[in-house]
């Protein structure tokens, strides 16, 4: 699946969750973003000058530390959930080819 494709597939899990996914110019080289609270709501934010690989992995990566029980109710392609599932804490992180 190409990055792009499975970007837009997390970021459709992440609304569904009700959690927003937005793109800012983070100060960081080394991280490319992650999952927060604002104003009592969460979000992912994702430094918008990451390649597509470094966005898929920000937000599976958030979307994998998430209420895993809210993951299973959502209908999602089965490689999404392989994808956050490979992100979420205490497992290897290993990256997917497209």
């Amino acid at each position: 699946m190409k990055p792009d494709v499975l970007l837009e597939l997390l970021e459709n899990a992440a609304d569904q969750l009700g959690i927003r996914v937005t793109y800012e110019a983070l100060q960081s080289t080394v991280v490319h973003g992650g999952l927060c609270r604002v104003k009592g709501q969460y979000r992912i934010i994702v430094d918008k000058r990451a390649t597509a690989e470094e966005r898929v992995v920000t937000v599976a990566t958030a979307l994998g530390g998430f209420d895993g029980t809210k993951l299973d109710e959502l209908e999602l392609p089965q490689k999404v959930r392989d994808v956050i599932r490979t992100y979420e804490p205490g497992t290897k992180h290993r990256v997917h080819a497209a």
